[in-house]
């Protein structure tokens, strides 16, 4: 068994680590998204660490989503994982892990679905189904709020399945990006303008939602001290290294986690109501995708680390989404 762990003070620093035995779980591949940093930046704050246990103490596991057969019955499951080759999880007969270490985290993580494994579309749905969710989460989280919507680090793969929501809602959209990435924000059609980050001061005096996508402390600081802020939200760490650094401005930030309101709007809406709204968000949204996203993979260790360290230093291009093989 082949174990991919990072350090936990800093996301720079892998390792490879062979386990003893085979898991009873067998990861076929996974995405690995900006998301994925997040998991890291938030690992201690939101119990992101506690997951899949390490080898050693100071070292940590990065959850990812993706796709597992279960070695007794090859059953093809999706969920969440380690990074590794297999993995040990005390499965139930509806697919819940119920391993002791796991049992005061968020449900919604230790559920896993089974799949046919020749399903279509399983590399969007690795890619972009746990984002969308955190997508139509933020979506009903911010119904009542007054003001532009104004999205951080407008490329990433939540901020642009949100602003789909709103544009599909009615609800004006403003998208904050790099001069980089600005022409692929202004293609995805889904944003009523596109700044650069340099720009935020031309949202003065406007009265805004901001939803801080990436964590940086420098842009937020200059949307608080230029707009009328009636909400700032901080959903992601893309800019991992700022995400300690105070807001700005008057209105506080307040940190969105997803599976919280995913539970409150189950118990508002019911489990099978939830299911259609997100099932009818999800098809629309992949009636988009293939405008916007080409899928990149990736097989073994060498390339795993590759495209880690470039996720952590922000130097990956939005119009690519990355599914990896690790293998045995």
């Amino acid at each position: 068994m082949t174990d991919f762990e990072v350090r936990r003070d800093d996301l720079r620093q892998t390792r490879f680590v062979d386990g003893a035995g085979e898991g009873n779980v067998r990861i076929e591949r996974f995405a690995l998204t900006a998301n994925n940093v997040t998991y890291g930046v938030m690992g201690d704050a939101l119990s992101y660490w506690t997951f899949f246990p390490a080898s050693e103490e100071g070292w940590g596991h990065i959850p990812v989503w993706g796709l597992g057969t279960v070695v007794e019955t090859g059953q093809t499951v999706y969920g969440y994982l380690p990074m590794s080759s297999s993995v040990t999880m005390a499965l139930d007969g509806e697919l819940v892990d119920r391993s002791s270490h796991r049992s005061g985290l968020p449900g919604v993580y230790n559920r896993y679905l089974p799949l046919a494994a020749d399903a279509e579309r399983l590399d969007e749905m690795l890619l972009l189904r746990p984002l969308f969710g955190t997508s139509v989460a933020l979506e009903d989280f911010l119904a009542g709020a007054e003001g532009t919507v104004v999205l951080g680090s407008a490329s990433s793969k939540t901020a642009y399945g949100l602003a789909f929501l709103l544009a599909w809602a009615g609800r004006p959209v403003v998208g904050l990006t790099s001069q980089r990435n600005r022409g692929f924000v202004e293609a995805l059609g889904v944003y009523d303008r596109v700044l650069a980050y340099d720009e935020a001061g031309s949202l003065s005096g406007e009265a805004v939602v901001y939803v801080d996508m990436s964590g940086d402390a420098g842009v937020r600081e200059a949307v608080h001290a230029a707009a009328d802020v009636r909400r700032s939200v901080v959903v992601g760490a893309t800019h991992w290294e700022d995400v300690g650094s105070g807001g700005g401005g008057d209105e506080a930030p307040e940190l969105f986690f997803a599976p919280t309101h995913l539970e409150a709007m189950t118990e508002r809406l019911g489990a099978a109501g939830l299911r259609q709204r997100m099932g009818e968000a999800w098809s629309a949204f992949m009636g988009r995708v293939d405008d916007f996203m080409a899928i990149e993979h990736h097989s073994g260790p060498d390339a795993l680390e590759r495209l880690w360290r470039s996720l952590v230093d922000g130097d990956v291009d939005p119009r690519r989404g990355h599914v990896v093989t690790l293998g045995r």
